[in-house]
């Protein structure tokens, strides 16, 4: 056996399907297997496994032992002569595996190799090549000298920038994304460390190959995309912690006394240094727009308050009480800006009609409470409308100011009309095309381009993948969507390598999934984005689910005198009101049969009632129960929520 490849899994189902299909391409004609460690996993990643690559080795875990166990459970049962440690979130080239191969085979005192990685659009992973972290490289790193000085061979060191990214070098660490040993090397060496859960272990390991006496390479001539960390954020407290935790491992395993203690200080110092930006930073970002708005609100109405006292009502003298610029204008624009956070006004694309239907909700519940309190507290109705009015304008007015300024986080409907290119055959681009529409991403344009030289206008194509960035110039295209049935990894990545200063996003459609998976984060160029049946999983809509059990559950606490002699179980009933209204149920969720599946269905709280009990008079199939799921989860709205509740309100006691 020439090549053993390992990969462990943690809930990435679709992009551990993209990977293994880029595997299953690039191990054609060589000698080899590939072991796939499934940390337990919730996603259906195992049920996809064995129902499409039933080549792959198996190994489930009962629970999540950490990527140094996990790959070392394979390992230990791999019988080839080199040891592929592949991340999920990878795409490799047809390529890669034999060019390795003959690399190895030419330099038998190489124990490591890592190749040149790209991240999900196209731009090299400075992380492909690193040296050790000492602690003066470590003081580098943390207070920020390397990315100012990311050339210098004194500050450039972690990343080795000074080193040429289209070279051989010979390097300290490899990443463990992409770690091809040795089994030589490993045996003399030692398996990856377990102390180490996750993080670190790469660099461990990479270390006691070349303390063993082999050398590590940095090979560029293949190249993988690594989409980089799909399942933690890279700016979360969380991972800074766990991450400089894991360097502390290191730095007492291998460095003096002294050396250790002082590379642990340092990195202690980095996590909160770190964390506490990150908190800042997330904090900044979520009350920004928010406090903007009550700002110029706030302004607006006290300037509206000044020429309504002087001009309109107390044209003798006089004024309104204190009182209502210090109490009730606060209130007033809590309640709109509330109303309209739970429009999703304040969600990304920037909808203006979410933030005028949310100022026109609070305004009238404003109205509302206004009527029913005591008059000592009516301050004015022109001053509530006016003040409704300017907050329509200032809120509006402010986002498209920065929709003007070209600031992308803030742009106007951005997403809803996107501009998409799709290159692939006929049958695979127009089967994506569906899939894009069936999203309910509304779309501005889709446009198809052919993987051959030839134009065929007349099969719906505007050009071919030759004129791919004349298109995207002349069509204004937002995001190039690959066909990777059609399509090589290598041709792939040499577009987005080519065009990966242009600002459009790349995704990639593998055969027969549901899934187009790529890079499309406001923060990091590394987050992932699946396009999928997710209408339900869009942040608005959880919310707006979640607002609407309580809701509910408040209105059947309040009518529970009449509503406890209807339904069925009332036992039952009392019951689901507190596990609705405190987050372990929702009133509608998925119908689940007797095999409970619901492959490929976003994560939803377990449901009272099911898309079929808006159907009760009629018999339904298991089949169409299942797809009456799809369409719930798909075209997600409060309308059928309420519905399906109406409906089967008998049925609300049901275990």
């Amino acid at each position: 056996m020439k090549l053993s490849i390992v990969i462990v899994n943690y809930n990435v189902k679709y992009f551990l399907e993209q990977c293994l299909l880029s595997v299953r391409k690039a191990v054609k004609g060589l000698d080899t297997e590939v072991f796939v460690v499934d940390n337990n996993s919730v996603d259906s990643s195992v049920e996809m496994i064995v129902k499409k690559f039933p080549e792959v080795i198996l190994i489930e875990n009962k629970k999540n032992a950490g990527f140094a166990k996990a790959n070392n459970q394979a390992i230990k049962k791999a019988k080839g002569e080199y040891i592929l440690l592949l991340n999920p979130d990878t795409v490799v080239e047809e390529d890669t595996f034999s060019k390795i191969i003959n690399f190895m085979d030419a330099h038998p005192e190489a124990g490591g190799l890592g190749v040149k990685m790209l991240d999900g659009k196209g731009k090299f992973l400075p992380e492909s090549k690193r040296g050790l972290p000492t602690p003066a490289v470590a003081f580098y790193k943390v207070f920020g000298l390397s990315r100012l000085f990311p050339h210098s061979k004194k500050f450039g060191q972690y990343h080795l920038g000074y080193l040429d990214k289209d070279e051989v070098h010979e390097i300290d660490i490899l990443s463990g994304a992409f770690m091809l040993l040795r089994k030589k090397a490993l045996d003399k060496a030692g398996l990856l460390d377990e102390n180490f859960f996750m993080y670190g272990e790469d660099i461990d390991l990479s270390y006691r190959i070349t303390q063993a006496g082999f050398k590590n390479y940095y090979f560029p001539q293949t190249r993988i995309i690594h989409y980089k960390g799909e399942s933690t954020s890279k700016s979360s407290v969380n991972y800074v912690r766990v991450f400089y935790n894991a360097m502390i491992i290191f730095a007492k395993k291998h460095f003096s006394q002294k050396n250790a203690k002082l590379f642990s200080f340092l990195i202690n110092l980095a996590i909160y240094f770190r964390a506490s930006l990150s908190v800042l930073k997330r904090f900044l970002s979520a009350i920004f727009f928010p406090l903007l708005d009550t700002v110029m609100i706030y302004a607006g109405i006290y300037m509206i308050k000044h020429y309504w006292e002087q001009y309109i009502i107390y044209l003798d003298g006089g004024q309104y009480p204190v009182e209502f610029i210090t109490i009730a204008v606060p209130l007033y624009i809590f309640v709109w800006l509330f109303s309209v956070f739970l429009s999703g006004g304040y969600d990304r694309p920037v909808r203006l009609r979410n933030i005028n239907r949310g100022i026109f909700i609070g305004t009238v519940a404003i109205l509302v409470i206004y009527a029913l309190i005591s008059e000592t507290y009516r301050y004015s109705r022109a001053l509530i409308i006016l003040g409704a009015l300017w907050g329509m304008i200032s809120m509006t007015g402010l986002r498209f100011i920065f929709h003007l300024l070209g600031i992308k986080k803030y742009r106007l409907g951005e997403g809803s009309g996107k501009r998409f290119i799709i290159i692939g055959d006929k049958l695979e681009a127009e089967r994506v095309a569906e899939m894009l529409r069936k999203t309910h991403l509304t779309s501005g344009f889709i446009g198809l381009a052919n993987v051959t030289d030839i134009n065929n206008r007349s099969e719906g194509f505007i050009g071919n993948i030759n004129q791919i960035n004349d298109i995207i110039n002349i069509y204004k295209i937002d995001e190039v969507i690959f066909c990777a049935k059609d399509l090589s990894s290598n041709r792939i990545i040499d577009i987005m390598s080519e065009l990966h200063d242009s600002r459009v996003e790349y995704k990639i459609a593998p055969p027969e999934s549901l899934s187009i998976i790529g890079s499309n984060s406001i923060s990091t160029s590394g987050d992932p984005y699946i396009i999928d049946i997710d209408s339900i999983d869009k942040i608005n809509n959880r919310r707006n689910k979640r607002f609407l059990d309580f809701i509910v559950s408040i209105f059947l606490i309040i009518s529970l005198p009449v509503t406890v002699f209807i339904v069925r179980k009332p036992i039952g009933f009392l019951r689901n009101i507190f596990f609705v209204l405190f987050g372990k149920k929702s009133w509608t969720g998925y119908y689940i049969s007797e095999n409970r599946d619901i492959f490929g269905l976003p994560k939803i709280r377990p449901g009272v009632l099911n898309p079929s009990d808006a159907f009760l008079d009629l018999y339904l199939s298991d089949e169409t129960r299942n797809r009456l799921n799809l369409l719930y989860a798909r075209d997600y709205k409060l309308s059928n929520e309420l519905n399906i509740v109406s409906k089967g309100f008998r049925n609300l006691g049901r275990n």
